[in-house]
């Protein structure tokens, strides 16, 4: 299991083992209603007095009479209840077990290793997510879940039976039993949101996700751990923690869960616990670039990536804990595939020919006894099988990618520089009509040289280049480049050394002055750089519906109420309206309205209104949101 520290609760808190989840939640769940109103108390602070002893486990003292000891397994984590023991009178279901359970880490479910020949070369959950990307990226609802979310509560957990989602939709009668407590749960808990989201919130999440992953649903699962963390980061007012962030991992969870539940799923929408890898036979491949890795949650290396002969992509990571220090220095570290005698420094500019490989299906070249690699020389950027990657425009290899799910595959396009915008670099593509695109670092981390190389490339209007980067399909016409190199023939571009073989690495190499053309005579501007490019996401009045959706996540159900009271839902409408996103409208209005009935039972009394039909309203408004966001982000392409 790996340890999430991003979601511990205070400076002592890293001392602190992580705990399973289904450990915690029993804790929780055996505590009595008094003491559960006094939980999220007893769990402030409880971690910065934690002591680790010579055996290796972990103590707190509780005033004279309590100590909590936890005391993980070979693993490192808490995995059962015996390893969590408190000296009171009321334990194991006392209050300073819970409390202390609480304050540490969650741990994720153990991930078998890879079949054989060998074992995965990528350490880490890092790796599993995406290089660079920080864990609990969630992929966006596809635009049919618009649709059964707009129906409401017929459409939900209730209107599928178990019996008929086994036959119809692949899945067994458990799993949608273990979806519809899911979908009960997170129901619930985006009701309450992140103020009253505690500790009892959280644990009847990790409840239900234990459930889910006993039946074989570690999709849905992993989407209600994610949720967990971020409402523990929030309510610790982590600094690591975002708010949107939080939002999407919410509606991945609710769209996941819900669309489980309701039987109109097949057995994929499940998820694989295991990333299993597959022979692929003898490959050639040729290296594109490297990318820094760094996660939230401490580990850090380098993904190299590299592209066969057939122009299929493919990936030689090395991620491991150790942070910022193993990012900048994995970029040269040796390659541990096949007995290659190279680094990753040589191989992003060199070739491999490897004999058994084991590929995953995101691309990954697995090492072990049965693999053998040699290395090759490389090929520049243009020729070759590269030459496909810079052969079409940028915003038709945007419009093939997938819509949603995996990470964007790379692009590269030749541009012209135009100008600085903040931290971003306006280009325009060396194609006539193309739109004004933006470069953004592809990592910001200060100590990282993506922002710096940007900025000395920003500095030079006029400038020709060849990007290869990755779009980001959450705004407008943005690529975030790993490496930029000269554009063949054109007079005024990059001069790289001939060792570097015409590319530059923005994450490890840094660019100097001798890498520009020599004087200004020939860097002059195509066109005047405009003070912000024109961002049809950010002047559309959607961000209205956006404040809404995290308004609920932030203050639950009573923060969308309270807005619906106001003559903020009015102007809200009347300003989608005019925009022409009257469905966004509608949905919004469902939502306040949903949010802000009070029914009543049949004396009159005022009843606990469902939270099951406010989060089918709010997962209507996400998912329509998203659907709207990204077709506004594809036209910003064109």
């Amino acid at each position: 299991m790996s340890i999430d520290e991003s979601s511990t609760g205070g400076p002592g808190s890293v001392l602190l083992p992580a705990v399973a989840p289904e450990v915690l939640a029993e804790a929780v769940e055996s505590l009595s209603g008094r003491l559960r109103k006094k939980l999220d108390a007893a769990i402030e602070g409880c971690a910065a007095g934690a002591v680790r002893a010579a055996d290796g486990s972990v103590g707190v003292r509780f005033g004279e009479d309590a100590v909590v000891t936890l005391r993980p397994g070979p693993s490192g984590v808490v995995t059962e209840a015996d390893q969590a023991v408190c000296g009171c009178l009321l334990a194991p279901r006392c209050l300073h077990r819970a409390a202390v359970l609480g304050a540490s880490p969650i741990a994720d479910p153990q991930e078998p290793a890879p079949p054989a020949p060998g074992p995965d070369p990528v350490t880490g959950p890092a790796a599993a997510a995406g290089p660079g990307a920080a864990p609990g990226a969630s992929a966006a609802p596809a635009a049919t879940t618009t649709a059964r979310a707009v129906a409401g509560p017929a459409a939900g957990p209730a209107a599928g039976g178990a019996e008929g989602a086994a036959e119809g939709g692949g899945l067994t009668a458990a799993q949608v039993r273990a979806a519809a407590a899911l979908w009960g749960a997170a129901a619930e808990a985006l009701a309450a949101g992140v103020t009253a989201g505690g500790a009892v919130v959280q644990a009847e999440l990790l409840r239900a996700a234990h459930t889910a992953r006993i039946a074989g649903l570690p999709r849905a699962e992993a989407a209600a751990l994610r949720v967990v963390r971020g409402l523990r980061a929030a309510r610790d007012r982590s600094a690591a923690q975002r708010l949107a962030e939080l939002t999407g991992a919410f509606r991945e969870l609710l769209y996941t869960a819900g669309l489980l539940a309701s039987g109109a799923a097949g057995a994929g929408l499940a998820g694989a616990v295991r990333r299993s890898y597959e022979a692929g036979g003898s490959l050639r491949v040729y290296g594109l670039c490297r990318e820094p890795v760094l996660s939230a949650t401490g580990y850090g290396g380098v993904a190299t990536h590299l592209l066969g002969v057939d122009g299929a992509h493919y990936s030689v990571s090395d991620v491991r804990p150790g942070g910022l220090s193993r990012a900048r220095g994995a970029g040269a570290a040796s390659v541990a595939l096949g007995g290659a005698v190279l680094d990753h420094a040589g191989l992003a500019r060199g070739g491999l020919r490897v004999v058994g490989a084991t590929v995953s299906p995101e691309g990954r070249l697995g090492a072990g006894r049965g693999v053998r690699a040699t290395a090759v020389g490389g090929v520049a950027w243009g020729e070759g099988p590269t030459a496909a990657l810079f052969s079409r425009p940028a915003a038709e290899a945007v419009a093939a990618m997938p819509a949603e799910g995996a990470e964007p595959g790379l692009l590269g396009c030749d541009v012209r520089v135009v100008g600085a915008s903040g931290d971003h670099v306006l280009v325009r593509e060396l194609t006539p009509g193309a739109p004004l695109l933006r470069l953004a670092p592809a990592h910001p981390h200060p100590e990282l040289p993506h922002a710096a190389n940007l900025r000395r490339i920003a500095g030079h209007p006029g400038l020709v280049l060849r990007v290869l980067g990755r779009p980001d399909l959450d705004r407008a016409a943005t690529l975030r480049p790993l490496a930029v190199g000269p554009v063949p023939g054109a007079e005024h571009s990059l001069r790289l050394p001939p060792e570097w073989l015409g590319r530059a690495d923005l994450g490890y190499d840094r660019l100097q002055g001798a890498h520009f053309p020599g004087g200004a005579d020939g860097l002059v501007p195509q066109e005047s750089a405009p003070a912000a490019g024109a961002d049809p996401l950010a002047d559309s009045p959607l961000w209205r519906v956006r404040r809404l959706l995290e308004a609920g996540v932030a203050g639950g159900r009573r923060a969308v109420a309270e807005a619906a009271r106001g003559a903020e839902p009015a102007a809200l409408a009347a300003a989608l309206r005019r925009a022409g996103f009257g469905s966004a409208a509608e949905l919004a209005a469902a939502l306040t309205a949903e949010a802000d009935r009070r029914p009543r039972d049949a004396f009159g009394r005022l009843a606990d209104a469902s939270a099951e039909r406010y989060a089918w309203a709010w997962l209507a408004a996400a998912a329509h949101l998203a659907a709207a966001e990204r077709s506004l982000v594809a036209a910003s392409w064109a």
